[in-house]
């Protein structure tokens, strides 16, 4: 599966950025990568990304439907690493009784 093919099946889901209001933290991102963030999408505590009416901030559109990433780009580690048939990938679209997705091949 190619990054365009995930990036399609991502926007028209969006799940796992509607999941959960501790998932969209920050783990690894140097100080120059946290600075390119907008900083209305990042949380009062400064660990992750605000989460407001059960969705990350930079969430645009309809979950299950069609979504995109204001910040796409410049968007946190945790988010870059979350692939489309991964298992946070799988749980979140569980929330929102979507099917599973297929592991990715290696």
């Amino acid at each position: 599966m190619s990054e365009k093919d995930d990036s399609a099946i991502c926007q028209a889901c969006g799940a796992c950025c509607a999941y959960d209001a501790s998932w969209p933290r920050f783990s690894l991102e140097s100080d120059a990568e946290l600075a390119l963030i907008p900083e209305a999408h990042i949380n009062a505590l400064q660990t992750g990304m605000r989460f407001e009416k059960g969705r990350c901030t930079a969430l645009q559109g309809e979950v299950c439907e069609a979504v995109l990433c204001r910040i796409y780009a410049v968007r946190p580690i945790v988010c870059r690493d979350c692939l489309p048939g991964d298992d946070a990938c799988n749980e979140a679209r569980a929330r929102y009784n979507m099917a599973a997705l297929p592991p990715r091949p290696l």
